[in-house]
């Protein structure tokens, strides 16, 4: 039996493709987990090979089957309907793994024989007996997938406000490498913010400052980073140049040793992924800026 597998990787594609050839998975805002099972010993890796057995140990000993297993897979928390990966780091900062799911997605290696040559739709076949077969339950599930049109699913899923989908190729084998034959579709939330405050850049801006209004209330909503050229850099410094204010607009002030301070007077459109549980804007990306009143 191998020891840790380098994962297969899928490649952002902007549609999803359709036809017999693919099926098509929800994707999971979770950890990434390969589940390694010999006999009574059960180890837990993590996408980049660290060993975190101790850290998902109830997913670990509730996958009881006799034999060997290396199982592909994510571990979620699902909060307000929906898998929330501010709730999963903030359950594995406190170390509390009672509401950690596990989804299981591909089989690698099952009693003495690699798998990873098998076409995905029969590893997906045999991972599904292995569960079904050992009659393993909550917190441990198998990865449904869906046939044909993959795009319906990805709309689906954005209505549902999930990350996005999954798709794979029903007859390739796996890879430990970032490969076509799997395809991820992300769903984006797109807002318009003001601008609080940037870091400066010697050629325009590092990063900016974002908030949001309610009501009277100017609150922090985090910081974005990226999105722009050098040029478009240097034009958005000069915009912000014209409003610097001696000190911080926000209601409730946040120390910002870098930051230069803005009158909310230029708003930020932003793609981001979601709202952590801090309120901060998640997987941020730059995408325009505009003067108004408009608010997010």
């Amino acid at each position: 039996m191998p020891g840790f597998i380098a994962p297969q990787l899928a490649t952002l594609k902007m549609k999803a493709p359709s036809g017999s050839q693919w099926i098509h998975e929800v994707k999971y805002d979770g950890y990434r987990i390969q589940l390694h099972i010999d006999v009574d010993d059960r180890k837990v890796f993590t996408r980049n090979g660290l060993n975190w057995t101790h850290k998902f140990s109830v997913i670990a000993g509730a996958f009881d089957i006799e034999g060997q297993a290396i199982v592909d897979g994510e571990v979620v928390v699902i909060h307000e309907g929906r898998t929330n990966f501010s709730e999963l780091q903030a359950d594995l900062a406190r170390g509390d793994q009672d509401r950690l799911q596990f989804f299981a997605f591909d089989l690698l290696w099952f009693d003495g024989k690699d798998l990873r040559k098998e076409p995905q739709i029969e590893r997906k076949r045999l991972l599904k007996d292995l569960i079904e077969s050992n009659e393993l339950e909550e917190p441990i599930f198998y990865s449904e997938h869906h046939e044909g049109d993959g795009q319906a699913l990805f709309e689906a899923a954005s209505k549902l406000n999930y990350e996005g989908i999954v798709s794979k190729r029903v007859d390739a084998p796996y890879r430990s490498e970032r490969v076509e034959a799997w395809q991820k579709i992300k769903v984006v939330q797109k807002g318009k913010f003001p601008v609080v405050g940037f870091i400066k850049d010697p050629g325009g801006v590092a990063a900016l400052y974002l908030g949001k209004k309610e009501g009277k209330e100017l609150r922090y909503m985090g910081k974005v980073g990226t999105g722009w050229s050098r040029t478009k850099s240097a034009e958005i410094r000069k915009a912000l140049d014209t409003v610097v204010s001696p000190k911080q607009k926000l209601t409730k002030p946040i120390r910002k040793p870098k930051a230069t301070w803005v009158e909310p007077k230029f708003y930020a459109d932003v793609e981001y992924r979601d709202i952590t549980s801090e309120g901060l804007l998640r997987a941020s990306s730059f995408k325009g800026l505009s003067k108004g009143t408009r608010r997010s």
